[in-house]
């Protein structure tokens, strides 16, 4: 059953086969060095076998005090055999399976505010924000200072070479749900040449896409992961107006100076799911029907996708139509809203649903995800994280291992 979905497309010299995309889901089960795991390999290699045009690879460290988990993937030159046995077993596998490598793009990340190296909280945020402090008033906060944020291009230069030496297709700067460069997006007050005019918010996050394009070939292409808004009340995020509207301007701005970079490719989202989870991965038993989150995530993409045609856009939040899924998403990119459909929960509970549904033309409803968020609830409680419900059989032994015998 061929689709829309099922169109390849060129970008960045490369053919991509098909308009599917699996997002960056942190398995957090690397080892406690950052580097790839049994079950991160089981997962990928699941992945491999799916059919996707592209794998983003989950988020990945580029510096030790800025990992969100002690078992988030870190790379380093310890780890990168690791990593690069890993891609290509991911590329083989697809190969033989699917008869085409897919491209693989690795999320490069500093975890900011939500940074637990250790398995405890040690913060590093772009300035103190009462909001999203709310209950955490005693915990211990450091501020980074300018002096701080000088030294992280050249850690993302440093990552970005190992990234194209172990052999991804491509470098994601991560600036989203509320990492470090999303929440200087948000740093009106702060002082100093990363805080206030829009100029100085976004200094260390075009400082790292510089970096790393400058540290790569032509082989590698550079892309980001990027918050179209906080959703946040004003002024506790960026994205929104004083009536706590969502408002595109500076992320428009934003997106101008990102053309003019040569990104070419933008994987959009919103929110922040450690508060607010049902804004970026709408779901059950939320605060606003999924619908309303859904709606919310087509119109910000059609807005953006209309100012800038000639840059691709891939949409979130593709999960929650359930079996309708996939019809859903032919619609986002029949009605141009975007170039590629994302998808994430579903990976987790059901990462074969794209040769399912060519094959069958519908998805199993025995293997959908539940849209019960228990993924993401197991990543926030520093667990190893996958879906309980559907991948049981081996989620189980992990969380036993990994958690129950360390209570």
């Amino acid at each position: 059953m061929k689709t829309v979905l099922d169109l390849p497309i060129k970008l960045h010299n490369r053919k991509i086969e098909n308009r599917i995309v699996f997002h960056p889901m942190e398995g957090c089960d690397g080892t406690f060095g950052g580097a790839v795991d049994e079950l991160t390999r089981r997962r990928y290699l699941r992945f491999a076998r799916s059919g996707a045009g592209i794998i983003w690879f989950e988020a990945t460290a580029v510096t030790a005090e800025g990992r969100a988990n002690p078992r988030q993937l870190f790379l380093n030159e310890n780890t990168k055999e690791s990593f690069k046995i890993l891609i290509e077993e991911i590329k083989e596998t697809a190969m033989k399976v699917n008869g085409f490598e897919p491209v693989i793009i690795v999320q490069l990340t500093h975890s900011g505010r939500f940074s637990k190296p250790d398995g405890i909280p040690q913060p590093i945020v772009a300035y103190r924000n009462s909001h999203w402090e709310i209950g955490k008033e005693n915990q211990s906060y450091t501020v980074a200072t300018d002096d701080y944020c000088k030294t992280i291009p050249e850690k993302y230069r440093k990552v970005a070479l190992l990234a194209e030496e172990v052999g991804f297709d491509g470098i994601d700067v991560k600036c989203c749900h509320g990492y470090l460069f999303n929440e200087f997006l948000s740093a009106t007050e702060r002082d100093g040449i990363y805080g206030g005019s829009l100029e100085n918010r976004t200094r260390l996050y075009f400082e790292c896409i510089d970096a790393v394009k400058n540290a790569v070939s032509e082989n590698v292409f550079v892309t980001t992961r990027l918050n179209a808004c906080d959703c946040f009340p004003y002024p506790y995020g960026y994205g929104v107006d004083k009536n706590n509207n969502i408002d595109l301007t500076e992320t428009k701005l934003i997106i101008k100076t990102l053309h003019k970079k040569g990104i070419r490719l933008i994987n959009l989202t919103l929110g922040n799911p450690y508060l607010i989870p049902h804004i970026n991965r709408p779901c059950i038993n939320a605060p606003e029907d999924g619908e309303i989150g859904l709606k919310r995530i087509y119109d910000v993409t059609k807005e953006l996708k209309e100012e800038f045609a000639d840059i691709c856009f891939i949409a979130s939040g593709l999960t929650y139509p359930g079996a309708d899924a996939m019809k859903y998403a032919e619609k986002i990119l029949d009605d141009g809203v975007a170039d590629f459909a994302g998808f994430g929960r579903l990976t987790f509970a059901y990462p074969e649903f794209y040769r399912d549904y060519l094959e069958k033309g519908q998805l199993d409803k025995s293997k959908l995800c539940l849209k019960c968020s228990k993924c993401s609830q197991l990543m926030r409680a520093g667990t190893v994280a996958g879906c309980p419900v559907r991948d049981s059989e081996v989620y189980m032994p992990y969380y036993r291992k990994y958690v129950l015998e360390k209570v």
